[in-house]
């Protein structure tokens, strides 16, 4: 009489990891590489762009959405490299199903992807923030010349300095008259208080009736013109101070939505970058396959 086994034989599970670091780490550096390398060239390209002179330089818009291009083309051709490599470069996983093999090759990609990312994170962050930084360094300089600060009203409460932004404004409103010389006597006093109405209007959205009556006194009074020439310069002055601000939220919202579009861009091609190093080294894994069945096919 037999007797069959009733024991079930249990598949011997290896205690070798299934992740192959070496060409992960190949992969991840070749990436790190190129992207610095083309990163660099882009760098130049874009210098070129820029020109201190007025009229020979490009939008800040146009330099943020070609510097945006090309860092999807950087992520992109960098993964499909490193994604490359890291799939041609792994030892032959033997007794393992086309499936696992297809799987582990494309999980060997996204990892190189990740090990790579966080390599160049830091200087792509760097050089995002440098762009965005020169928007904003505009809009700032513009929003410097309105005048328009808090802390500004607050320097400027003694009366005795008086801010340089807001003094071309207060010194437009106290010029003297084309035909007339500036009365004797002109000290600090008024100059001071004319920077705190304006300063005051410019914090509360626009200026009171009173406010602006009191300056048409105060512009004749010092000036020597009419008060209805003193009116009128004091409309004017407001009406470019307007100007100032629309034109500062206007670059500001200029520069957020270019900001907007390059944040937008960047996680998008990172996202794409991810998905192209998975499919490169699953390639590259199935032609390294390919070439060792031919090797054993001809011996």
């Amino acid at each position: 009489m037999s007797f069959s086994n009733s024991s079930t034989e249990m598949p011997v599970e290896s205690s070798k990891s299934a992740v192959s670091w070496g060409p992960i780490l190949a992969g991840a550096f070749a990436a790190v590489g190129i992207t610095l390398i083309l990163v660099t060239l882009g760098s130049g390209v874009g210098l070129t762009m820029v020109s201190p002179w007025s009229g020979q330089s490009s939008s800040a818009a146009t330099v943020g959405f070609t510097a945006a291009i090309w860092f999807v083309v950087v992520q992109w051709l960098s993964s499909a490299l490193g994604g490359y490599l890291t799939g041609r470069l792994r030892t032959k996983w033997a007794a393992v199903h086309t499936d696992e093999v297809f799987f582990r090759d494309t999980a060997h990609g996204v990892i190189m992807w990740a090990v790579a990312t966080l390599f160049v994170a830091g200087f792509l962050a760097s050089s995002l923030s440098s762009l965005a930084g020169a928007g904003a360094g505009a809009v700032g300089r513009v929003a410097t010349t309105a005048g328009i600060a808090g802390s500004v009203a607050a320097s400027n409460a003694g009366g005795a300095d008086t801010n340089a932004t807001t003094s071309y404004f207060t010194d437009a409103l106290l010029r003297p008259g084309a035909d007339k010389q500036r009365p004797a006597g002109d000290d600090a006093a008024a100059t001071g208080e004319v920077s705190r109405i304006l300063l005051n209007g410019a914090v509360q959205g626009q200026l009171p009736d009173d406010d602006k009556s009191y300056l048409a006194t105060l512009v004749a009074s010092r000036t020597g013109i009419s008060p209805d020439e003193a009116k009128a310069r004091v409309d004017a002055v407001l009406k470019k101070i307007d100007d100032a601000k629309a034109a500062a939220k206007a670059a500001a919202d200029e520069a957020r939505k270019v900001a907007a579009t390059t944040a937008l861009i960047g996680s998008l091609s990172l996202l794409i970058g991810a998905f192209i190093a998975a499919a490169a080294a699953a390639f590259g894994g199935s032609q390294r396959d390919e070439e060792e069945d031919l090797l054993v096919v001809r011996r």
